[in-house]
Formats: C-alpha cells, structure tokens, sequence
C-alpha cells in the first residue's frame, strides 16, 4: 500500500472471494461444490498470473514470435509485483481446499477470516500457514504469559542476529562477485556460491524466527519453517528441514492430488518433477527459477534411481565403517548439490549463471599457487570487503552452527532457561550488542523471499 494503494484492492478481493467461497463450499454438494472450489483457485491464481507471472509470459511471446519475424501485438503491463503476494495467496487457497476436504468448516466471522489471510507476523514471507492451525487460535484469549513472551523476545533476536549480522553481511560480499561474475574464476566463484547458500538460510529461517517469535509474544503459535536444513544427509531430507511450509502445501495440495505415491513408480517420478518446476515457477517468474526447480527436481529423481547402486559401492568401500566421516560426507555433498542449484537462484539471469557454472574451476591451479599471497585472499577469498567482516562473517557463522549443533535434543530456549540468571542475562546481553554493533544496516538490505 506504501507503494500503490489500491494494491489493497487485491487483498480484499481474494478475501471476500474466498470467504463466501468457503461457505458456499461448505453448504453446497455434487459438482456445485467443486465449482465453488475451481472460482476460488481460479480468482487466487489470476491475481498471481497477473501480477507475476504476465509480463514474463508476454516476453517469450515476444521472443518466440520474433523467430517468425513477427511481432507480439500484447502490450506490456507497467504493474509493481505486491510483497509476499504468492505467501498470503498459497494460504488463502488451503484455505478452501481444506474445506472443500472436509478438514476444516468455513469460517463465519469476517474478521477472522481475513485475519488469517493477513495476519501480520507471516504476511510477507511465510511461514504458508493451514487453517486447521491458526483459524481456531484467532477465536482463542490469551492471557499475559511471561515465559511465553520472553521466549518470543528471544527468537525475535536470534532471527535478528542471523539477519542482520550473518545474512546482511554475507550479502555484500556475495554480491562482489555475483554483481560482477566476469571479472572472476574459479574460487572467488565458489567461496561466494558457497556463502549464499549460507545468506539465503540466515536470510530467511531469520525472518521465520521473527515471524514465530512476535506471534508467539502474542500468544499464537506458528509452524516451525526451518529444521537445520543444511545438515541433510539427503536431497528428500533437505527438502523436509528447508521452507517446511511450503514443501508440505506443495505435497498436500500438488503432489497428492496428481496421485502421489498411489501411482506407478515412473509417474511418481513425474509427479515430483513437476511439483519441483512449480515449486521453481512459484518463486519467481525467471527461466532461471525454473531451472532452479528442475535441478532439486532432478536430484530427487536421479537419488531414487541410483539408490541400490549407491548402497552396493557404499558397501564395497567399507566407509560405514566410519559413521561420523560418512556423515560428513553425505551433509557436504548435500551441502555442495543445493550449493550449486542456488547459482540460478542469485545470478540475475541466465547467462550470468551459465558463465557462472562454466567457470567455477576454471585457473584452479593458478589460483591455488597464490594461496600464500595475502593481497589473493583478501580479494579472492575474503571477496574484497576486509578481514574485518569476514572473520566476524566466520565467527557469527560457527555461533549459529554451534547453537543448531546444541539444539538436536531440545530447544536453545529450553536450554538457556536452566542456567543460572547471570548466565541467561549474559547470553541475552551478549546477543542484543552484537545485533548492534556488528549488524550491517543498509537501506537496500531487504529480507530476499519478501520478493515472492
């Protein structure tokens, strides 16, 4: 609304299209019932294919036609992309589809309802709540808790200090090469890869934080988002820690209607490549987001296939005998797979990525001789931006690893509460000040999925 008012206009005309539709779905049976359910996703997947996904359709027309030296009579559409738009329209559609299942009875109340559509803490990013969750929490008081508040307060700041101090910082530096990638091979190439992967975790599973730790000081609860994601094992399992709420509506709501694992193994094959490409096309209207899918929806795929193969030379080589190393080895691999599916995630466009991917090992040798220079690494290695930021880039990133590593058996929170005062309050302290004084606070430094 900041931007364009009437932008509100969107909001409340797929809230009360979806508000009436509910309880006619509610009320009606037969085919009728289904038809209320199609003018629901029909009016939420319009206003996405509008606003997001018109102008990068009327481009490949565009291009397509050129082949033929024709010319694309479509106009373009000069229209600002609505933030969070496809987060708060995926919610408005569990909405109906939940109803429509018989999961959840329509809601009455106006206000609640568009409450759920536009509750503040998740609006913009996530996490897609299912109104078996939230709708219910809405028509609930609550109290003044102190525990309950301060340990909202406490992830608040955590998701802060990933954002600001981790994310932000992470970003200028990626940025050096990813805003310039010709100017670079090699590993400069991957140390910025590789420090995305990290930004765009501490970038989002922030925002989560914030958006559950602020609900929570209200009392509400939220679904969890992110579960140490980068210590997958598997490309399924990553996909199960990584943007939960979006993996599972994608499973509830695609995967399970095209027939799940009810089907033939190479149509479940299938299925789950085109719940990646949507997933792809979901994020943003690009060719490369598009690849992006396809390449998570490949290794799934490839995964599967190879599975008995895997194992047999797993077995042959003994490395079982090693659990720990095994491990590690399977979380880097993991870590190096979704590595280079985020290149189209960041580069700006294909060609960018495409020069990207071609030259991530390009000079290795030459490279790796100029280890000992000190004026190399500065530019290479710590991309340019100073020992400084990156020794506090590395520190802030072992502290964050450190706390997911505590957390495998109970929440840091849990934690923390048992230790004596001057120890929490120390911890808290010790959180707020680094948050302060070594956050990177630019204009520029938006939250990256507020995009979608």
């Amino acid at each position: 609304m900041a931007f364009v008012p009437i932008y509100m206009l969107i909001l409340g005309f797929t809230i009360i299209i979806d508000y009436f539709a509910g309880i006619y779905i509610e009320q009606s049976e037969g085919k009728r019932r289904r038809l209320f359910l199609v003018m629901s996703l029909v009016a939420n997947i319009g206003v996405l294919a509008v606003f997001k996904y018109y102008n990068f359709i009327n481009d490949n027309i565009t291009w397509l036609l050129k082949g033929f030296a024709l010319q694309n009579p479509i106009p373009y559409l000069h229209i600002l992309l609505p933030i969070g738009l496809s987060f708060h329209t995926f919610q408005a559609m569990s909405y109906t589809i939940e109803v429509y299942r018989g999961h959840e009875k329509a809601e009455r109340h106006f206000g609640i309802y568009s409450l759920y559509v536009m509750f503040y803490p998740q609006l913009v990013a996530g996490p897609i709540e299912r109104p078996q969750n939230v709708l219910h929490q809405f028509h609930e008081n609550y109290d003044f808790d102190y525990q309950r508040v301060t340990d909202g307060l406490k992830l608040m700041a955590w998701g802060m200090f990933k954002k600001v101090v981790i994310a932000d910082r992470l970003a200028s530096m990626v940025g050096q090469v990813y805003d310039h990638p010709y100017q670079y091979t090699g590993i400069p190439l991957l140390v910025a890869t590789a420090l995305f992967s990290i930004q765009i975790f501490c970038d989002f599973s922030g925002y989560s934080d914030i958006a559950l730790g602020s609900a929570q000081v209200m009392g509400f609860t939220l679904m969890k988002n992110f579960d140490r994601p980068y210590f997958s094992k598997t490309i399924s399992e990553f996909w199960r820690r990584w943007h939960i709420s979006l993996s599972t509506w994608f499973r509830d709501y695609l995967y399970i209607s095209l027939g799940g694992n009810r089907v033939s193994k190479w149509r479940k094959e299938f299925n789950l490549f085109v719940v990646f490409l949507v997933s792809g096309i979901w994020h943003g209207a690009s060719w490369n987001f598009i690849i992006w899918g396809a390449i998570h929806g490949f290794y799934l795929i490839f995964a599967n296939q190879t599975a008995h193969i895997r194992n047999t030379i797993v077995q042959q080589i003994g490395i079982k005998k090693w659990p720990t190393f095994y491990k590690i080895v399977q979380i880097a691999t993991v870590f190096g797979l979704t590595s280079f599916a985020w290149i189209f995630f960041r580069a700006k466009d294909f060609a960018t990525a495409s020069y990207i991917v071609t030259h991530l090992f390009t000079g290795f040798p030459q490279q790796l001789h100029q280890l000992a220079n000190w004026a190399f690494i500065t530019d290479n290695i710590m991309l340019g931006k100073g020992v400084f930021n990156f020794v506090i880039a590395l520190l802030a990133i072992a502290l964050m690893e450190t706390v997911h590593l505590l957390q495998r058996g109970q929440q840091l929170r849990d934690i923390i509460r048992q230790k004596p005062r001057y120890v929490r309050w120390a911890l808290y302290y010790g959180i707020i000040f680094a948050t302060l004084f070594m956050g990177m606070y630019q204009s520029q430094a938006q939250f990256i999925y507020f995009q979608f």
